[in-house]
């Protein structure tokens, strides 16, 4: 019965195939439009997790200051609260950690012969390419002698040792920042761009002792990165580091501390937040269309109604009940707007793709969009079309074979 039913709604559309088309139009822009918008979104969000995996596995980051003191906002590279008593407290008493290293940072021009380039300087411990899960392309990293003995050692990324050796290895040759030499000891391996938008290969790092002593004069530090051993002990590890900072610092249970902890999951979820929201949006402006496209075929199926009232009167005369001809009309909306999310699915596909290609922008379309998507263009074919196929149904039929 039901393939009867579609039968009889597929040549009804065909007779009038341009008008069909036409309808269906609107349920092809709208689904193109969710499913392309949802991608783009999901793809910004896909590509600032990636950058925030870059940063390490299990991290956790401290940094000096806190969200609100005094009235002002005290985040990160506020006022240095952390100490390198805090580093070394870190490093003895916190179980279940990897690796600690401190980070401060500072720009300088960097000169080596006859090249030279302003970057981004920064003073971290031994552990600190572990942490970050920073392998080399060429030497290695420097070590925990190195750091105490404040060595003039440091590893350069990628971009920096392009810009001042070309595609010669920079190991081994020596750099003059603020007009202290320090020999390259190791070639990081390229990282891209931060969640910023900075490009993380343009950078130097030094001996954060070696950094404070020459480079900056600082005291303190602007954050730790820790290392958790595993997934599972983030957390306790998070609670180790702030029960010890706020005995160190001496911060009763009623004040506000003087630096923040963060775990890696925290931060992403933070990162992403904005990519969430723009990605709702998105897909709330594309199904807008997707609703006008409904409108369409509302108006549509009205008018099919007014030029087969005759029609519907003699298929009443012989025997056609009104849920057959309810069916009927229903059937050929839906018809209308399956075929339209259909194809709609398809120039969606075609949009990503286009967009990713023609802008270099990230985009990922995901099953449950398309889902999502054409399961809407299908309620929206039930929903509009009951309307008209309820009117067709209670037609009366002498009235409906008087109709002209």
């Amino acid at each position: 019965m039901i393939f009867d039913t579609f039968d009889i709604a597929v040549r009804a559309l065909r007779r009038n195939l341009l008008r069909s088309l036409l309808t269906m139009l609107g349920i092809m822009i709208g689904v193109a439009a969710v499913i392309a918008m949802v991608a783009i979104g999901n793809g910004a969000k896909a590509q600032v997790e990636a950058q925030i995996a870059s940063l390490g596995q299990n991290m956790i980051v401290i940094l000096s200051g806190n969200v609100t003191r005094g009235g002002f906002s005290m985040g990160f590279g506020s006022a240095g609260t952390l100490t390198k008593g805090d580093y070394e407290a870190l490093r003895q008493e916190i179980n279940g950690i990897t690796g600690v290293s401190p980070e401060l940072r500072t720009s300088a021009q960097v000169v080596a012969g006859n090249q030279n380039l302003s970057t981004s300087i920064m003073g971290v411990g031994e552990d600190y390419a572990m942490i970050r899960n920073w392998s080399f392309l060429s030497g290695g990293n420097f070590n925990e002698f190195d750091v105490r003995s404040a060595s003039k050692v440091a590893l350069v990324g990628k971009t920096t040792a392009q810009t001042l050796f070309g595609d010669e290895d920079p190991v081994g040759r020596t750099i003059r920042i603020k007009n202290a030499p320090f020999t390259i000891v190791g070639l990081l391996a390229p990282k891209g761009t931060s969640m910023m938008g900075q490009d993380q290969d343009d950078v130097v790092l030094v001996p954060y002792t070696s950094a404070m002593i020459r480079l900056t004069g600082d005291t303190t530090f602007r954050s730790f990165n820790v290392q958790a051993a595993s997934p599972d002990l983030v957390s306790d590890v998070q609670a180790q580091i702030t029960e010890l900072l706020r005995q160190r610092h001496r911060i009763g249970e009623d004040k506000d501390q003087d630096f923040i902890v963060r775990t890696q999951q925290e931060i992403s979820e933070m990162a992403t937040s904005t990519s969430r929201v723009m990605t709702l949006l998105l897909g709330a402006v594309a199904g807008v269309s997707l609703l006008v496209g409904g409108i369409g075929i509302m108006n549509i199926m009205l008018v099919s109604v007014t030029e087969r009232t005759r029609e519907i009167g003699v298929r009443m005369s012989i025997g056609a009940r009104g849920s057959d001809i309810l069916r009927q009309f229903l059937v050929e909306a839906v018809t209308l707007s399956l075929v339209g999310g259909v194809i709609g699915i398809g120039l969606g596909f075609l949009t990503a793709s286009v967009v990713s290609a023609r802008f270099g922008w990230n985009t990922l379309v995901s099953s449950q969009s398309v889902a999502m998507a054409f399961a809407f263009s299908a309620a929206i074919g039930v929903f509009f079309g009951y309307y008209p196929a309820r009117k067709a149904a209670r037609l009366d039929p002498i009235e409906a074979l008087r109709y002209e």
